[in-house]
């Protein structure tokens, strides 16, 4: 047996903590994929076991090393899954976590802390959801706002504006018509067409209109004859 694998062999028998933040990244490797495996396995969300794991994510998601942080967002997506809404209690750290480790990694990384945001919404954790995305909408990044941006746009087209509050999505987007990212400005007026779905047009129009530069108004009312009817949520809170 190599170094390496009694390194391995040993580890496994370190509690889960010292092993998700073990100095050598095959044991955080080797933790993650563990515990990821032992959440599948999880049927009843009042398990004990869920409660020791909640506060570890904050930390396993922020790993410097990308391929083991993507195996930590795997373990946290197996976790929410097996919980219920009491683990929102872990919600505003971890989701605070993603927001400034994951959001500029890379595009597998993006699509899992996006996966990982609809989950925490799922369990009823959307204002500390939209608390973050106040802040990643903020990056100087713009390669981390589009994903902010797209993941609102997916929460609010499958859990509905009664799920997801359409008032605060509206507060933010001011400042991203005047970004000076196209991407984001793109991804901005998808998000403005989505909410006038949920609230209608007016409603958008009154709000957003007197803060907008002409050429966007111009560009948006011509995509907004395009928008009908009311829209309907096809995804459920637990």
């Amino acid at each position: 047996m190599s170094e390496e694998e009694k390194l391995l062999k040993e580890a496994k028998k370190l509690a889960w903590e010292d092993r998700l933040l073990h100095k050598n990244w095959k044991v955080r490797n080797e933790a993650n994929i563990d515990l990821a495996a032992l959440c599948d396995s999880i049927s009843d969300p009042k398990d004990t076991r869920l409660r020791d794991f909640g506060p570890l994510f904050r930390k396993t998601v922020a790993d410097s090393n990308a391929p083991v942080q993507e195996k930590a967002l795997d373990a946290l997506i197996a976790f929410l899954r097996a919980v219920d809404a009491d683990a929102g209690r872990y919600a505003k750290e971890v989701c605070d976590a993603i927001v400034a480790k994951c959001l500029t990694g890379r595009p597998k990384t993006v699509e899992k802390a996006q996966a990982v945001f609809m989950l925490w919404v799922e369990l009823e954790a959307v204002d500390n959801f939209l608390d973050a995305m106040e802040k990643a909408i903020k990056n100087k990044v713009a390669k981390a706002v589009v994903p902010a941006i797209d993941v609102m746009f997916q929460a609010l087209s499958e859990f509905g504006g009664k799920v997801v509050p359409p008032k605060r999505i509206l507060k933010m987007l001011p400042e991203l018509f005047d970004h000076q990212d196209q991407n984001v400005r793109a991804s901005s007026k998808g998000l403005t067409l989505e909410l006038c779905r949920w609230i209608g047009k007016d409603p958008v129009k009154s709000i957003l209109f007197e803060k907008m530069r002409d050429t966007m108004k111009k560009e948006l009312e011509a995509e907004l004859v395009n928008v009908t009817g009311t829209a309907k949520p096809t995804r459920k809170i637990r």
